[in-house]
């Protein structure tokens, strides 16, 4: 069972100013504090708590209330990139509709829907309608999948690490694996030739003393 709303909570709005007459408007602007885990989770995100202003269209309309929007926030996370922190201001556009739970969707008057028929419909409850799922929604998509702090992010050296834009310059010579193999025999072979030589000059010495 759904818990009552809370017109105490800021993301929770009246509509009985409204009323039930068709085309009638009201506009709201408010700012709200971010709820928890208000983005991509380990992503890119509003911080709780942070503030996050609402420009609000409410209309009445037969079925219910359309609910037109747009919120604005300063998200946070981290570059894909360079893994650098990054701040981003977002914008998100978002449009509902609130139904009145006795009305189907011509707006007569029906029976109650029960929520398993139904769970693509959002209604009014006493004239009251809970934005946090839709403004959840609207933030995520609004929201980058891959985040950068720049779009000409030159990210992380894959050899160890350093942030090629601190260092544009930086490079590490390019070794061919099959060249650093005779590399490595042409050594042993210098070693094992030095070796010998060295075994063969002492056997002359023997000869010499003798």
């Amino acid at each position: 069972m759904s818990t009552r709303l809370d017109h105490r909570n800021p993301l929770v709005f009246d509509t009985h100013e409204l009323g039930r007459r068709p085309g009638a408007l009201q506009r709201l602007s408010r700012t709200v504090d971010a709820p928890k885990d208000f983005g991509i989770e380990g992503v890119i995100g509003v911080p709780e708590g942070k503030p996050v202003k609402l420009d609000l269209r409410l209309e009445s309309v037969m079925e219910g209330v359309l609910v037109t929007g747009t919120a604005r926030a300063s998200a946070e996370g981290e570059c894909v990139r360079c893994l650098e922190p990054l701040r981003q201001e977002v914008a998100a556009d978002f449009q509902e509709m609130f139904t009145y739970p006795d009305t189907d969707d011509r707006g007569r008057h029906a029976e109650p829907v029960d929520d398993a028929e139904d769970e693509d419909t959002l209604f009014l409850e006493d004239g009251l309608f809970d934005l946090e799922p839709v403004l959840r929604d609207a933030v995520v998509l609004a929201l980058p999948m891959q985040p950068v702090c720049r779009e000409d992010c030159a990210g992380l050296c894959p050899d160890c690490g350093i942030r090629l834009d601190d260092d544009p310059d930086h490079h590490h010579d390019a070794v061919d694996i099959r060249w650093a193999a005779l590399q490595g025999l042409t050594d042993s072979l210098g070693t094992g030739e030095k070796d010998n030589m060295g075994g063969a000059e002492a056997g002359v010495d023997e000869k010499q003393e003798k």
